[in-house]
């Protein structure tokens, strides 16, 4: 099994893991009527700089996303939908090529490409959100 198979295979099981962690925590949430946000703690880049560290806003543009908000959730933060765009590709034409046996070649690959796009929009939302607070005072963070 050469590198990029084990990559494939191992973002694959991956997948299928937050998946399932993802689901398992949405039904115990609906279940017992508890909100898991509220569980985690205050951003403390934030909270100590007064600025947005680079991932502020991903937990909004996730609960934004689930909600089928997407251009809230771009605006949060644009990596958010754009990795569920990308990982629900990923995990959709992994299972049909390997359901196939390989016969349905539509897997897609793990490219480094997209580690360098992910820190492109992380370093966008960065400088984009502290820019607007720091220069024209334009918070687009809302709570």
């Amino acid at each position: 099994m050469n590198s990029n198979k084990k990559t494939d295979t191992a973002l694959y099981i991956t997948g299928w893991v937050l998946l399932l962690s993802g689901f398992i925590v949405l039904s115990a949430a609906r279940r017992y009527s508890f909100d898991p946000v509220r569980l985690l703690p205050p951003c403390p880049f934030h909270t100590i700089t007064g600025l947005y560290c680079p991932g502020c806003g991903g937990t909004r543009a996730v609960c934004a996303l689930l909600r089928g908000d997407i251009l809230r959730s771009l605006r949060f933060h644009p990596l958010v939908p754009t990795t569920a765009a990308a990982a629900g590709w990923f995990m959709i034409s992994q299972t049909i090529e390997r359901i196939s046996g390989g016969r349905i070649r539509i897997g897609m690959h793990f490219r480094e490409i997209c580690l360098w796009a992910a820190l492109f929009l992380l370093s966008a939302n960065f400088l984009v959100k502290n820019a607007a607070l720091m220069v024209w005072h334009i918070d687009l963070m809302p709570v």
